[in-house]
């Protein structure tokens, strides 16, 4: 089977794979550190800032059963990306948000994305049904500054075994991410 892959940073990593790893058409989802300027960083070493690493997953996905769109939009209806390193309680540069990639093909899907991200005007708190928080901090002339990054992937080094599948192992953790909410829209399963 032909799969492609993508890196997601944005708060816990942790939650992260759980959402992911329950979407249709992902093969396969694991925690780890992205872009380290550390090799092989551990997670105490990224949680107290010794390495430029973000938290973050990596998606290996059949591009035949969903699109790369489509993971974005799930991407950033789950965190928020106009929040400067912080989602939820995570908070600290390691938890900013991002899509990192790998292959050349996928850079005008992520650009097209980011631009829309970037530009898109702020919603109406009333009206506002999306899953993301509302951030009235990052807003410049009614849109909303985004703080999500997208480029190349350096590295990726997976996350202690303790890390994978955390919330599957341990499902009373509190999580900022309402996963009730995203099965009663069929995002996940």
């Amino acid at each position: 089977m032909y799969t492609k892959k993508i890196y997601f940073a944005g708060g816990s990593f942790h939650e992260l794979q759980e959402v992911f790893s329950r979407v249709a058409g992902v093969v396969s989802c694991r925690a780890g550190y992205i872009n380290s300027d550390v090799e092989s960083p551990t997670y105490e070493a990224v949680l107290h800032g010794e390495t430029t690493a973000a938290m973050g997953i990596e998606i290996s996905f059949n591009p035949k059963k969903i699109d790369l769109s489509s993971l974005m939009d799930i991407l950033f209806a789950v965190i928020n990306p106009y929040s400067k390193d912080k989602q939820g309680e995570c908070e600290g540069r390691m938890y900013r948000s991002g899509v990192y990639y790998d292959s050349a093909e996928d850079e005008p899907i992520i650009a097209y994305h980011m631009n829309f991200i970037q530009n898109r005007k702020k919603i109406p708190a009333a009206s506002d049904s999306s899953l993301i928080v509302n951030d009235p901090n990052h807003e410049v002339a009614g849109i909303r500054q985004c703080h999500a990054e997208a480029m190349r992937i350096k590295n990726f080094y997976p996350a202690e075994e303790l890390h994978q599948n955390f919330l599957r192992r341990f499902p009373l953790t509190k999580t900022f991410i309402d996963f009730k909410k995203l099965e009663e829209l069929s995002i996940i399963k």
